[in-house]
């Protein structure tokens, strides 16, 4: 599609795209209309991701072609800082410095002039004008490290408006937002729209832009089954059905009478900000085995730095761990694995596995320093490659084989490696922080059944997460974590979305 000058935002005719033998994308054909609003969406492995890194240069195709405001890219693209700076990408996964301020985030790449002070003071102004303007208010002066995910948005869209991008690709916006902050994401991306730039939406939440974009592109196994279709002409089910097909029933958790005996109790828990100051402030839990605890809140109140600390990644600035009835208070790493402590974090791919690795070492990583698989001059590498097959058989992990790379598995893909690992056995306390955060309706199903199915073998599940759906359907118990502490918790039948809603109001 064009506008009425017949020029096109973005223009993609029989793209191709390749990792080896894996075929990522098929003669994908797409065109995009300068200031129209589109949504892609399909399944994890479909090959959305794939997709926009192709349009925004991060990757090559091999075939095809793909022209962006009128620049075709190719191989000895010489003007590819253009392109770039044209394309403003959001990612799921932020692309942050976390230990730099938000002013040093949204000028690095972009620096102005050869002396910092000036361009600094310069950076400042324009960005204060653009928070003011888009309704986008931040601390320029903040870590990144101390700004919660919904704040992190901000800059990474603010970064995009710093660079004067006319396209906007946004990878599952909403994903990290409570609904005000989407409600206001979309009153900013409308108003973009109507000045002029182009919006296009990476998302498996359809039925929150149904009343937003324009058109719809429905991809699954690197094809498009849906072709820009009207999203006026079409309904949810539809796309549904052409998005993920058949999907299985949601899991039904266990009986809250079979919870056992206590596995993990915090005990007035404090834990210090990286900025000054306590995250967690004289937390107290107890958890049983058997049973869910779901605690829910928006992020920035404390759940990053708790997980952190369950998993020995910071420490204890007052108060005591106990994992079945030891206290684990300044126990290592290790110690809380061989207690069965497992922690699944919010991001899969920087906090719990290693890119550049295969999927089987992925997987054999945490059994290595035991000498399950050999000392550690000589692997058995046959034992861990069919133990990495069993495994992606079970979890039916798709997008490769135990010798792939992990950095090519979508997101739910690497969500069902990472649960195959951590759960594949002496899990009894099982962190999960939130750990369907952008994956498609099939996958998150997957991730919930497995959880499900660990609590029900007698494991415990400590569950954080922002999904309000999420920890209602899972959870046997509610609370609510606001500015570091918890809410008396809630049995199941008393946590409605309102009773959690009033909660979680004022958070930080």
């Amino acid at each position: 599609m064009t506008d009425a000058s017949g020029h096109a935002a973005v223009s993609l005719r029989q793209v191709d795209k390749y990792y080896g033998a894996y075929h990522a994308l098929r003669s994908i054909d797409l065109e995009i209309a300068p200031r129209e609003r589109i949504v892609i969406c399909g399944p994890s492995g479909s090959g959305k991701s794939t997709l926009i890194r192709c349009i925004n240069r991060l990757e090559e195709h091999q075939a095809g072609k793909i022209v962006v405001d009128g620049i075709e890219l190719t191989s000895d693209l010489k003007n590819i800082d253009k392109v770039r700076s044209e394309v403003g990408m959001v990612f799921q996964h932020f692309k942050l410095v976390e230990n730099f301020t938000v002013l040093e985030n949204i000028i690095l790449g972009a620096e102005d002039g050869r002396l910092l002070k000036p361009s600094l003071a310069k950076a400042r102004k324009s960005l204060m004008k653009l928070a003011d303007d888009y309704g986008l208010k931040v601390d320029p002066d903040a870590l990144v490290q101390d700004i919660g995910v919904g704040m992190q948005q901000r800059v990474e869209i603010l970064k995009a408006l710093y660079r004067q991008a006319d396209i906007l690709i946004l990878d599952e916006p909403t994903g990290v937002l409570t609904p005000a902050e989407a409600d206001q994401l979309f009153r900013i991306l409308g108003r973009l729209r109507s000045e002029g730039k182009t919006i296009i939406l990476i998302t498996h939440k359809l039925r929150e832009v149904a009343g937003y974009c324009d058109r719809i592109t429905v991809m699954r196994q690197g094809r498009t089954v849906l072709a820009e279709a009207p999203i006026a002409s079409v309904t949810m089910e539809e796309v549904a059905r052409h998005a993920v097909g058949e999907t299985s029933p949601a899991p039904v958790r266990s009986a809250a009478e079979s919870a056992g005996a206590e596995v993990l109790a915090l005990k007035g828990l404090s834990i210090a900000r990286a900025g000054g100051g306590l995250a967690v402030d004289g937390l107290s839990l107890s958890l049983r085995a058997g049973e869910i605890l779901g605690i829910a809140g928006v992020g920035g109140n404390g759940q990053s730095e708790l997980v952190a600390c369950l998993n020995g990644l910071l420490s204890v600035a007052g108060g005591q761990l106990e994992i079945n009835g030891a206290d684990m208070t300044q126990a290592s790493i290790a110690a809380r694995r061989a207690a069965g402590l497992r922690v699944i974090p919010a991001d899969r791919f920087d906090s719990a596995m290693a890119r550049g690795l295969t999927l089987a070492e992925n997987l054999a990583m945490t059994e290595v320093p035991t000498g399950a698989y050999g000392g550690a001059l000589r692997l058995r590498r046959g034992a861990m490659r069919k133990a990495a097959e069993q495994a992606i058989a079970d979890r039916e992990i798709r997008g490769g084989g135990p010798a792939t790379q992990a950095a090519l598995l979508s997101g739910g893909n690497a969500q069902k490696l990472l649960l195959a690992r951590e759960l594949a056995g002496g899990a009894r306390v099982i962190v999960a922080h939130s750990p369907s955060r952008g994956l498609d309706m099939r996958a998150a199903r997957a991730v919930h059944v497995a959880l499900v199915e660990a609590v029900a073998q007698g494991a415990a599940c400590l569950l954080v997460s922002e999904e309000l759906e999420e920890v209602i359907a899972l959870s046997h118990r509610i609370t609510v974590m606001n500015r570091g502490a918890l809410s008396a918790p809630l049995n199941a039948a008393e946590a409605t979305p309102a009773r959690l809603g009033e909660l979680m109001v004022g958070h930080a």
